[in-house]
């Protein structure tokens, strides 16, 4: 049912930002507060029980659901950056894209190896910056509890690529 619920609130923008990409837009969902609100409480029920104490999430949209997430689970919130926006040490994991690399950083002092970690996107696509993340917070020594985003474009094998993290996803498009 809450499946439905947000599809039904995720419309599709034809050949944005470039042509041939269809790009999920949330903002129908965001505007809404029971929806926004049912969405949240989705993405988090397979974890409720893990111990979270930090939620990381990963710029710039998956910050617009981990802050919320992080309060429901009275954990929290880590924002994981592109390069040079965050002004204190940090740690930083290159990652590959489809034509060039592209990075993502942490704080050092994010996380710790007592931390219980849940990642959070609004769509996992390649996994390429989902990777990179999880990849920044093993390297702190904290532990992976799971990846979850409001929506999965399985097709594109993303899933495949977080090396075993439990990931779940409210909305999935398409066969991986």
């Amino acid at each position: 049912m809450i499946e439905s619920t947000v599809r039904s609130f995720i419309r599709d923008i034809a050949d944005f930002p470039e042509p041939g990409i269809v790009f999920k837009d949330i903002t129908p969902l965001l505007g809404d507060a029971d929806a926004f609100d049912g969405a949240l409480d989705a993405m988090i029920v397979p974890f409720g029980d893990r111990g979270v104490t930090k939620v990381v999430g990963i710029e710039a949209r998956g910050f617009i659901f981990a802050a919320p997430i992080a309060i429901k689970l009275g954990a929290g919130f880590v924002p994981v950056r592109k390069p040079g926006k965050l002004p204190y040490d940090v740690h930083h994991q290159i990652y590959d894209l489809e034509y060039g690399t592209d990075q993502v950083e942490i704080h050092r002092d994010a996380a710790v190896p007592e931390d219980n970690v849940l990642v959070v996107d609004d769509v996992l696509a390649t996994g390429g910056t989902g990777r990179a993340t999880t990849d920044l917070i093993r390297a702190l020594g904290a532990h992976v509890v799971g990846f979850t985003v409001l929506a999965e474009l399985a097709f594109l094998g993303g899933r495949e690529r977080l090396n075993g993290v439990d990931v779940h996803a409210v909305v999935r498009y398409g066969a991986s």
